[in-house]
């Protein structure tokens, strides 16, 4: 008990000293600084790559797809300005740890991923953590989940050409939907405001994501 006690300190603070390292990429709220810090990173990495798991790095995940590196799921979770957000609908769960993140802060996290292995991994990973209020789906995260909009938050963790017409329509007025937008030979982290019924639109920073797919893998 004891053991495992002092490894769970020595790895809270590895996850302080990567929360400090963000800070100094990209400026970080106290909530989402502190979600970084409580949201257990080494179990979202893949076997064999737990001695990286606090580097500001994306890592290979099976089925031929990435975990973000911690500092763009902190900007990610930053530009969402989730405080005070009551749910939000996550398109592209992948390893589980952005939803996590968010769950965090948030009261309720909807995650869609399209692929079930993936999908699989990740909802182990919510159980072993307790993570009860995050709820997945698998399905095509292009057409969202009606069933629990409108959402407050969107976000597509994915790069894509442009929002469908549905993940507009499911986020609820005044809310914020943030995406990474294929522009030219790049993508362009993108935040979009539901303002009477209007999409206003906002292009924040260069990065990269893995494209965005259709359809259901199994």
């Amino acid at each position: 008990m004891k053991q495992n006690s002092f490894v769970e300190k020595i790895q809270r603070q590895k996850r302080i000293k990567m929360a400090e390292e963000i800070s100094k990429e990209f400026p970080l709220s106290q909530e989402v600084k502190e979600a970084i810090i409580s949201t257990k990173r080494e179990l979202f990495v893949p076997k064999g790559f737990s001695h990286f798991a606090y580097k500001l790095d994306a890592l290979p995940l099976s089925c031929r797809q990435w975990i973000s590196s911690p500092l763009t799921v902190a900007k990610m979770t930053e530009i969402l300005m989730p405080k005070g957000a009551d749910s939000v609908l996550e398109i592209g769960c992948g390893s589980g740890y952005q939803a996590a993140v968010l769950s965090k802060i948030i009261r309720r996290v909807f995650t869609i991923e399209r692929i079930e292995k993936l999908l699989n991994e990740a909802r182990k990973r919510f159980r072993e953590y307790n993570l009860t209020n995050i709820h997945t789906r698998l399905g095509d995260g292009t057409l969202g989940w009606r069933e629990f909009a409108p959402y407050e938050r969107i976000i597509v963790s994915a790069a894509i050409d442009e929002i469908p017409k549905a993940l507009f329509e499911q986020l609820k007025e005044g809310g914020i939907l943030v995406a990474p937008i294929n522009e030219g030979n790049g993508q362009i982290i993108t935040r979009f405001r539901k303002v009477n019924g209007k999409i206003l639109k906002e292009k924040i920073e260069k990065c990269s994501f893995v494209p965005i797919k259709n359809g259901v893998e199994k």
